[in-house]
């Protein structure tokens, strides 16, 4: 009997080994004839399934993508976007991250069923499952680092381990059902990302790779676990037990930068997200990702990403983005 369980971790298993949320919002949809739903931002992770039909998934500055039934979209980086019969087709509905439906003009849309299902049921329409993360909730900064504005997973690679009888089933008011659908989507999200990091050809971060190495795998997955530690090359060299010297060569080999940046970047990814959640001070959202003050995040920040955590929060383009796209 071959045993399912394994001594040491492999990079996948701790990349995703994180990933837990709290309070996931479902919405289950069931579309007819020319429709498209906005989804507002909100979510550092959504995933979208035509359980029945297709639909085209649109991210905001991305391009159309085509989905079929049981096909898995995954959306990082809380950017918003449109599922629609027709990428030409504007939406009606829109969609909040608290689940919450509404018309363009902000009047509450109807809802006929529970977990937020519009429209009417037939043979011929489109069934679209969506699931939401809770904002800074279950979603490691190191995974939304490694992952696209959009990952698309064929059915065929990797299908949705959810079929609409056992949502149905788990989704039925009834003790314990927040739970349920938490577990549920972290299940969806893993079983997704399991296919799409192990796809042939896939393009991973070098971290990743480098997580299966004893001595850079243990200084990434100290620096995850404690990101708010007032780090040194000099700490991480004595903790993983190495010379600085070898452990900056190590490291830099096979991450593809210092250790020090690394953590910077790792630092500014999750603070980027965080920022995202409504009540969230940039004094806040500094200490909880480890920087010193407000202004010390601002300005590595500003390094970073090219405009301040304020101007990145209203929504602003970074200067060389913007000159890109002209």
């Amino acid at each position: 009997m071959d045993a399912l369980t394994q001594a040491d971790t492999d990079p996948l298993t701790d990349l995703l080994n994180g990933v837990r949320t709290t309070g996931a919002v479902f919405n289950w949809s069931s579309l007819s004839g020319s429709w498209a739903v906005r989804f507002e931002e909100g979510s550092p992770l959504a995933l979208a399934v035509p359980l029945h039909g297709p639909a085209w998934v649109i991210p905001d500055g991305g391009q159309p993508v085509r989905l079929g039934p049981e096909d898995v979209a995954v959306l990082s980086g809380a950017t918003p976007y449109l599922i629609a019969s027709d990428p030409a087709t504007e939406p009606d509905v829109i969609m909040r991250p608290d689940g919450r439906c509404s018309t363009l003009d902000g009047r509450e849309h109807s809802i006929t069923r529970d977990l937020g299902t519009w429209g009417t049921s037939g043979p011929d329409d489109t069934v679209v499952l969506n699931g939401l993360y809770t904002v800074g909730a279950g979603a490691p900064g190191r995974l939304l680092a490694a992952l696209p504005p959009l990952a698309v997973i064929p059915a065929e690679q990797g299908a949705c381990p959810v079929n609409p009888a056992a949502f149905e089933d788990i989704a039925r008011p009834a003790p314990g059902r927040q739970v349920l659908l938490d577990r549920m989507l972290d299940l969806m999200l893993i079983t997704a990302l399991r296919s799409w990091f192990t796809r042939p050809g896939a393009d991973v971060p070098g971290w990743y790779r480098a997580l299966s190495d004893p001595v850079v795998g243990q200084a990434l997955r100290l620096l995850d676990a404690d990101l708010t530690r007032p780090w040194t090359v000099d700490v991480l060299a004595a903790t993983t037990g190495v010379s600085r010297a070898a452990l900056a060569r190590r490291f830099t080999a096979l991450v593809g930068q210092p250790p020090m940046t690394y953590l910077r970047e790792k630092r500014i990814t999750l603070a980027a997200a965080m920022l995202h959640e409504p009540d969230a001070t940039i004094g806040a959202v500094a200490a909880r990702v480890g920087f010193s003050s407000a202004f010390a995040l601002s300005t590595a920040f500003k390094q970073v990403r090219g405009i301040s955590p304020s101007e990145y929060r209203a929504g602003a383009t970074p200067a060389k983005d913007a000159a890109a796209g002209t």
